[in-house]
């Protein structure tokens, strides 16, 4: 049984087709099928369903597929371990971003990375979700850090032990800054100033309860800085994320919505990516980082 027939098998359990599965790997659909048969064969065993619309796992093909995972795992946990025997490790690690206080996390991992290997750098993008995906889908940056990422089929993910909490950022001498949570009916009369994305969002949607386009929007922004200063002239309140403005002995104040909103926060690649050992590394320190 080769390591790759086993990426293979497990291209196939989670693309659910062998065309999206053939895509993927960039073979054609009758090789893949007949890599498939001849796995069959050798185990003795059926490992498909195979349905008019998608591909689904026999029992034995679920026991294979936690194997093969657990082994491809192993595959690359050593492959990494003799990489980075080497003392020079070096290359260039590109991650998007959105802005996020979990970023702690990953730049935590980033200075643990450089203290083993000086040579490696890292460059942050901060971007819209959109714009990140699009990014790692023309192989521009290796790694997105998004929230709320859902069900994407393209991607692998390793989510963060870090949520974000919504709320409202306003001057403290705002009628609402006593209060210890912000409702939706607090909010209804008041000139509101949400980032772009925000505005295409369903988590701010449903939490609003109706169309975004009815509420009073004074103003827009893409970088939360720009916003507070917009707060700070008492042009309107700022929905976004907490942490990110820093409002310790200053005019300004954050309160948590209610109901509360949270989001989770991930890092994302492609599936099949194929990284340079400086990539490769990172993202293992990462996955050690998260299990502690």
């Amino acid at each position: 049984m080769e390591i790759r027939v086993l990426q293979y098998f497990l291209a196939i359990a989670r693309e659910e087709t062998i065309s999206g599965a053939a895509e993927f790997l960039h073979i054609t659909q009758p090789t893949l099928s007949r890599q498939m048969k001849d796995l069959e064969d050798e185990l003795g065993k059926i490992l498909f369903i195979r349905g008019t619309r998608k591909i689904e796992l026999t029992e034995e093909g679920m026991i294979l597929r936690k194997r093969a995972e657990e082994i491809i795992e192993l595959v690359d946990k050593t492959e990494m371990e003799i990489a980075t025997s080497d003392q020079h490790i070096s290359g260039d690690v590109y991650i998007g971003c959105g802005e996020t206080e979990g970023m702690r996390i990953i730049t935590k991992v980033i200075k643990q990375v450089q203290k083993q290997h000086p040579l490696i750098k890292f460059h942050i993008e901060s971007d819209y979700k959109e714009d990140v995906l699009d990014k790692l889908n023309k192989g521009l940056i290796d790694f997105g850090v998004l929230v709320n990422t859902g069900k994407m089929n393209n991607y692998n993910f390793l989510e963060l032990p870090y949520k974000d909490v919504c709320g409202v950022l306003m001057r403290t001498d705002s009628p609402l800054a006593s209060k210890d949570y912000i409702t939706i009916d607090d909010l209804k009369d008041k000139p509101l100033i949400l980032s772009r994305q925000d505005m295409q969002s369903d988590n701010i949607a449903t939490w609003l309860n109706e169309d975004i386009n009815e509420m009073n929007i004074v103003a827009t922004y893409n970088l939360i800085y720009n916003a507070s200063l917009m707060v700070e002239e008492g042009i309107g309140y700022v929905i976004g994320l907490d942490r990110l403005i820093n409002t310790t002995n200053t005019d300004l104040c954050f309160k948590p919505l209610k109901p509360s909103l949270e989001v989770s926060l991930s890092v994302v690649w492609k599936k099949y990516q194929v990284f340079n050992k400086a990539s490769k590394y990172f993202l293992t320190t990462l996955q050690s980082e998260i299990e502690l």
